[in-house]
């Protein structure tokens, strides 16, 4: 960082000089004046630039190893480092002495950086909305909210809002992952099991009983048969299902592999309910934070499309977002959708004709949060027994295929 000689009068009167490190001659100033020291005169030290480029090969591999070291920031510490900034913000504090302050607290190292170029930018005048799209961590709906709370004045509230939704986005997708994580288990425990089984026990067996010229029962020879199909040719499974998913992964990326893929989602039973109500869930919480915080509709609606994290849900928000410009209500398109339950059009209807359409979203968003949760529950408490049954069932078809021999070769015996 560039050093800066400089003299001036202190807040005593007496005159000051010395140097100071900071990014340019602004910055330079701005922090001498925190210190209560006025400049009169300021300029890069000689001795500064003689070592950048001693510096430059350092500073290159630092930022080269800082870029290869990167790892996005994780939703809970974006989450907790809002709240913390809304709680400092809201008790009067200016923002750059906020923003020094939350990159002294702020723990994720990657985070941390981030804040203090955004306090930086800050500091020599930028606004909090520009200095954050800066840094290219914060997506458009984040940064649309900082700047609606600047143009209003209500920064604070703002970013309690913020924190609150980004919490609640985080609990919603906890919510999810929880029904996932059981099932995940559980199939890792029956995978384990019968390969161990299949990999170590039967092959034994098999030996044994070929040893003896032993006539192998039937089931026992179509799992070492698809054991051995598997040890022979794992590499081509592999490849195949590596190349399926990126397949796959193509044509979700297309306009019309995404919609197809999101509409068979949607039409799955029981799973496509859940997928349908986290859509709705995440459509209106957005949509009511936004308009809260003084975001207009027809951008508030660019960027909560997007949030659905479903394309049919997506293109129906759009022609909503069409509809609305050309003079027509929200619900009536949504309605005309038929992606969206009556109860949800009905409610948003209400809210535009009573001039509350964002407390009504909100309790749309309510609703449909405690339908996920319902809908989650229940689904684990279906998910269980049967997985359950399964495993059992797996386990038991290799248990007979390798006590069957086990019987034959005892009788044989006697």
């Amino acid at each position: 960082m560039p050093m800066y000689a400089y003299k001036g009068v202190g807040s005593d009167g007496k005159k000051a000089a010395g140097a100071v490190s900071a990014e340019n001659a602004r910055a330079a100033r701005t922090k001498m004046r925190a210190q209560g020291v006025f400049l009169t005169e300021i300029q890069e030290s000689s001795d500064a630039s003689a070592d950048s480029g001693q510096a430059s090969g350092d500073r290159r591999s630092i930022d080269l190893s800082a870029l290869l070291a990167f790892r996005p920031i994780p939703a809970m510490e974006r989450a907790i480092a809002t709240r913390q900034l809304s709680t400092l913000v809201a008790a009067g504090i200016p923002l750059v002495e906020s923003l020094n302050a939350l990159v002294d607290q702020v723990e994720h190292a990657r985070l941390r950086s981030v804040l203090a170029q955004v306090r930086d930018r800050v500091n020599e005048g930028s606004s909090l909305a520009d200095a954050l799209a800066g840094t290219r961590q914060f997506d458009n709906l984040y940064i649309s909210m900082i700047r609606a709370g600047e143009a209003s004045g209500a920064l604070g509230p703002v970013l309690g809002r913020i924190a609150d939704y980004l919490e609640d986005q985080i609990r919603l997708s906890n919510k999810v992952l929880s029904v996932m994580l059981y099932p995940a288990v559980m199939l890792l425990f029956s995978f384990v099991v019968v390969g161990l089984l299949v990999t170590i026990v039967l092959p034994q067996i098999t030996t044994l009983m070929t040893s003896m010229d032993q006539e192998l029962p039937t089931i026992t020879r179509v799992i070492i048969g698809f054991s051995d199909f598997i040890r022979t040719w794992w590499w081509a499974l592999g490849l195949s299902a590596v190349g399926g998913l990126v397949g796959l992964r193509a044509f979700r990326q297309t306009e019309r592999g995404g919609i197809l893929y999101d509409r068979l989602r949607l039409q799955l039973p029981i799973v496509g309910k859940l997928v349908r109500v986290l859509a709705i869930a995440r459509l209106t919480r957005t949509l009511s934070t936004l308009l809260t915080s003084g975001v207009g509709i027809v951008k508030s609606l660019d960027i909560a499309r997007f949030v659905a994290n479903n394309a049919v849900i997506a293109e129906a928000v759009d022609s909503a977002r069409t509809a609305i410009v050309e003079g027509a209500p929200l619900a009536t398109p949504l309605r005309a959708s038929g992606h969206f339950p009556t109860m949800v059009t009905t409610m948003i209807e209400v809210g535009e004709q009573s001039g509350e359409l964002e407390s009504m979203l909100a309790k749309v968003a309510d609703t449909y949060d405690e339908q996920v949760e319902n809908t989650i529950t229940r689904l684990t408490a279906l998910i269980e027994p049967l997985l359950i049954l399964v495993m059992v069932g797996v386990v038991l078809v290799i248990i007979l295929a390798t006590l069957q021999p086990l019987l034959a070769l005892t009788s044989s015996l006697n």
